[in-house]
This record gives C-alpha cells, sequence and structure tokens, in this order.
C-alpha cells in the first residue's frame, strides 16, 4: 500500500509499506478515508522529537471503513464508518477506566523510551515516534486499530467525513481543553492560536457557556475563522504593545477566567524573549518556545486556570513562581479522546457545531508531502489540509 513516511528532518516521502494485518484478537484493520495533519506533527518532522526512524508512517488524526476485524472484536463489524481517536486505550486499565485514556498503561509496548523523561510511560499514539509506541500512522490506505471496541466510534450517516474527521484529535483536544476550565456563566476564556486545536477550544468554550471567548494569533485568515466561525473577540499579537494589557483592557482589568495553551513548543512570538528562545531550539540546547505559555500564565487571573493543550518538551525560563503567586490552577493532558467523542457526535448531528470548516485545503495522499509544506508554512490560508487516500 501507499503511505506518508518520515525520512529524517523536512524530508516527507509517499513510499510503498506492507499492508497492516491483524496481530491481536481484538485488532482492526481501517480503510482510511480521509486524515488530517495535526500541527503536533510538525515538532517531529522538525526535527525536535526523538525517537522517529526513518521510513516510519505518520499521521494520527483519521476516519475510515472498517475492512477486517479479529475475531474478539464485538460492537464493530467490516463495513462500519468510523473515526478513531488517535491515542490507543485498552479500555481494561485504572486510568482507561478513569476516562483518562492518553494514559493507558497497556497499550505502549516501548515503555523504556519514556521512562527516562517521564518516570511513567503514557499510552501509545499512531504514526508519533517510537517512544509512544511506534505504531503504524494514518497517512496511509491502510491502519491497524488495536482493541477495536475501545477505539472505533460509529459514525452517523447523516454526518459527512469532514463533520466527523476532527473528532479524531482536533476537536476532542479543544473540547477537552475548555472542559478543563470549569467554565460558568460570565467566564472569560482566552485562547493562544487559532489553528485547528485552538478554534475548537473556542468553539466548545462558547458551547459550554463563556459569556467572552478571545482568541490570539498573528495570521488575519485564521483571526477572520476565530470570529465568523468560533464568534471569538480576537488580538493579533503584531498589532498591539502587549498581550497581556490588551487582555487586561479587555477584561476591565481582571484578566481572562481561564487561559488555554493550544500552541505548544514551536510558538511564535516578538521581543527578546521569543529572540532568545529561537536561538537555543536551533542550537538544541532546548526543545520549547515558550512564549505564548509564558504569555497565559501572566495574563490569566488570580485563582484562574491554565489549560495546556500544546506539546512541551524542556522549556527553558519557565515562570513556576508566577503559576503559585497566583494560586493558578494547572490542567494539562494529551487529549482523551474516547472520553469525549460520543459527545463531539452528539454535537454534530444536533448542529451545535460544525467543524468542517478546519478542512481548508484537500489533497491525495501522494499529494501529502506538498499538503504538509503547505501546512507548516501557513500558505495559502491553509488550517488543516485533509489527505484522502
Amino acid at each position: 500500500m501507499r503511505a506518508l513516511c518520515w525520512h529524517g528532518a523536512n524530508d516527507l516521502r509517499v513510499n510503498d509499506v506492507p499492508e497492516p494485518e491483524l496481530t491481536n484478537p481484538r485488532d482492526v484493520v481501517v480503510e482510511v478515508t480521509k486524515t488530517t495533519a495535526c500541527g503536533s506533527d510538525l515538532h517531529f518532522v522538525d526535527g525536535y522529537l526523538p525517537t522517529m526512524r526513518e521510513g516510519d508512517v505518520i499521521g494520527h488524526e483519521f476516519m475510515g471503513v472498517v475492512r477486517e476485524t479479529g475475531p474478539d472484536v464485538e460492537t464493530i463489524g467490516a463495513g462500519d464508518r468510523v473515526v478513531v481517536p488517535s491515542f490507543v486505550g485498552c479500555g481494561a486499565c485504572q486510568f482507561c477506566g478513569d476516562d483518562k485514556w492518553s494514559l493507558c498503561d497497556n497499550t505502549n509496548p516501548n515503555p523504556g523510551l519514556q521512562e527516562p523523561l517521564l518516570g511513567y510511560p503514557t499510552a501509545g499514539i499512531y504514526g508519533y515516534t517510537h517512544a509512544f509506541g511506534g505504531y503504524a500512522g494514518s497517512h496511509a490506505e491502510y491502519v491497524r486499530v488495536p482493541h477495536g471496541d475501545e477505539n472505533c466510534f460509529h459514525v452517523p450517516d447523516e454526518l459527512d467525513d469532514e463533520q466527523a474527521l476532527f473528532a479524531s484529535d482536533a476537536w476532542a483536544t479543544g473540547y477537552m481543553g475548555a472542559d478543563f476550565c470549569d467554565i460558568e456563566d460570565g467566564d472569560t476564556v482566552a485562547v493562544w492560536g487559532c489553528g485547528g486545536v485552538g478554534l475548537m477550544a473556542q468553539h466548545s468554550a462558547a458551547l459550554m457557556g463563556a459569556e467572552q471567548v478571545i482568541g490570539i494569533d498573528r495570521l488575519p485568515e485564521r483571526l477572520r475563522l476565530a470570529r465568523n466561525e468560533a464568534g471569538s473577540e480576537t488580538i493579533d499579537y503584531t498589532d498591539v504593545d502587549g498581550v497581556v494589557d490588551a487582555l487586561k483592557s479587555m477584561t476591565g482589568g481582571r484578566g481572562p477566567d481561564a487561559c488555554i495553551d493550544a500552541v505548544g513548543m514551536e510558538a511564535h512570538g516578538s521581543g527578546l524573549s521569543h529572540a532568545y528562545d529561537r536561538a537555543k531550539q536551533r542550537l538544541r540546547l532546548h526543545t520549547d518556545r515558550g512564549e505564548a505559555l509564558r504569555q497565559a500564565i501572566r495574563a490569566c487571573r488570580k485563582g484562574g486556570t491554565l489549560a495546556i493543550l500544546g506539546v512541551y518538551g524542556v522549556m527553558d525560563k519557565f515562570p513556576l513562581g508566577v503559576v503559585m503567586n497566583k494560586g493558578l490552577t494547572v490542567r494539562t493532558a494529551q487529549q482523551h479522546g474516547q472520553r469525549y467523542v460520543p459527545e463531539l457526535i452528539e454535537h454534530a448531528v444536533a448542529g451545535d457545531l460544525d467543524p468542517s470548516y478546519l478542512a481548508t485545503h484537500e489533497f491525495s495522499l501522494e499529494e501529502a508531502p506538498q499538503g504538509y509544506d503547505m501546512f507548516k508554512h501557513k500558505a495559502d490560508g491553509c488550517v488543516r489540509p485533509v489527505f484522502a487516500p
């Protein structure tokens, strides 16, 4: 079959690779109909995440049609149209039982690659380094899904592919971030980043009852989507003297009740701190450009909530004293998709939120390297490239 493979930093190629096979009785093989790039993919594309190997099939956000099931799969059958969360859950460990699926104890076959840094391993994820399991990714014609009953969710006939696709990751991640904020009527939520996850966090915060949602970015087309699709107020950080001061002005001096970082380790910014971050990152002296997260910490009101959705490694100059002295509650995780996908499907069917506007560009699988290049450089207003194998 054909698949998009990593061959080194900024070197993606479509190759012939073996088709996946059932390896245990609870496996499912899905024929991928739509898959999309995620901003977190760019971290290993750019060479900032270790344990990638040449020839790895990448991609973790996808949906498709079930083609084959193992003998112990009970709720999923051949021909079913399904969406699959990016993290793999077993459904049997304590963490899956607590709806903390990205922390699953049993789906990462390479725990020794994570334990030296994290202490304990996370769940596995498709197409996202060998430290996260080394699973073949979704930018392919077919993908093996372990524990099919726990990880495949039926897509109703009334939903188009693009309405279901982003429940796999972008919408589930953004929705989780809004859920972390424990939003009450009248709350203000500020979101750093107006990419796929940031837009979904903004839209979800409004859906959960936030009175004021503010999206922060620098790209006019993304800020426009935040206003027109998510209904947010916006800040172009290149047009203000300081994001924190702008947020104080918009909130009567109090600051947002909750701040969501939907940017991560390759944040853009301005000024000396951003130049410092870029220099150290390029020299591999640290992994993270932390401008967005530092702003969110400073901007959040006293006693407020900070939700971190962006992927991070090791950040220099992390303002922990600000977090402590302001009494902030920090909530963060990789997305627990299996917890949220049924809710998201219900919202989509009810017409509460249609995430299909994220799919700004569609490519064939053979064109995926060009799609990633457009996505990385944010060319032609690209928010999410969707690949149709």
